[in-house]
């Protein structure tokens, strides 16, 4: 029979009371509560100290991931465990889940996925998004197009610098539908810019329909090309996902089922 456990000597016990009393000093320290760090010895051993740390730092840890999740700008999107995995007809869902360990954070490493319209890229990369602000990153979703238009309409230097540190700041920038449109220079060049102070520093992930061999069509005539995909894809994990698009099997669906409830509504 397992004997019982010995109770806490005198001894023990103040060492464990001078380590608790220790751990919430430290605690008061790292929330900046500089009332209560000069009055320490006055109040160390209230009741109410080690309650008063814990609820500030629940609702400083509650009021940051908030405002995570409000710079995000994540919008509505459908969560990973609803993904239907058995809809792209290639798809490597170990990538996808190992991506989605954040790992590629620490390095940090760029993320690529490549594929057709539809195809859940977009999806995938909300997803990575929002479990990486959920961990603490910072993190910022945009479309390509969004991005480098409001960029090119900034007046001034100054505005186009404040603007560029806004995308150039967050540990994880997506950038989404990269190919979809055509850009001129100006917006490549404005490309360029958010890639290279991004390079080496922070994690950024593409979405992109196009492979690379032909993103001079996306952005043509513009002499940085050759560049910011070099950028682009130095320790780049690349995703290629292939299939037909999700949003017109959708909508096939949903025309069906209209059209069933028609004949049901007229059957006698």
């Amino acid at each position: 029979a397992m004997s019982p456990s010995k109770p806490m000597t005198s001894m023990s016990t103040t060492n464990w009371i001078a380590t608790m009393t220790d751990n919430a000093l430290e605690r008061a320290r790292a929330l900046n509560l500089h009332g209560l760090v000069a009055h320490w010895e006055d109040i160390a051993n209230a009741d109410w100290v080690a309650q008063l740390i814990e609820w500030e730092e629940c609702e400083r840890a509650r009021r940051s991931l908030e405002s995570r999740l409000r710079a995000a700008r994540l919008g509505r999107f459908k969560p990973l465990a609803d993904f239907d995995w058995d809809w792209p007809t290639r798809c490597d869902r170990q990538a996808i889940e190992e991506l989605m360990t954040l790992r590629f954070m620490e390095q940090p490493a760029n993320v690529v996925f490549l594929g057709p319209n539809g195809v859940g890229k977009s999806t995938l990369a909300k997803n990575l998004v929002h479990a990486a602000v959920i961990k603490g990153y910072t993190a910022r979703f945009a479309s390509a197009s969004a991005m480098l238009n409001e960029l090119a309409a900034q007046d001034g230097d100054m505005a186009l610098r404040r603007r560029l540190a806004q995308y150039a700041r967050p540990q994880l920038l997506v950038i989404d539908e990269v190919g979809y449109l055509t850009y001129g220079n100006r917006h490549a060049d404005l490309m360029f810019d958010i890639i290279n102070r991004r390079y080496e520093d922070k994690a950024t992930l593409v979405t992109t329909n196009k492979p690379f061999a032909e993103w001079n069509e996306i952005f043509p005539s513009a002499a940085c090309v050759v560049s910011l995909v070099d950028r682009l894809v130095h320790h780049a994990e690349i995703v290629t996902i292939e299939g037909q698009s999700y949003r017109l099997k959708e909508a096939r669906e949903a025309a069906e089922q209209r059209k069933q409830r028609r004949k049901e509504h007229k059957a006698p």
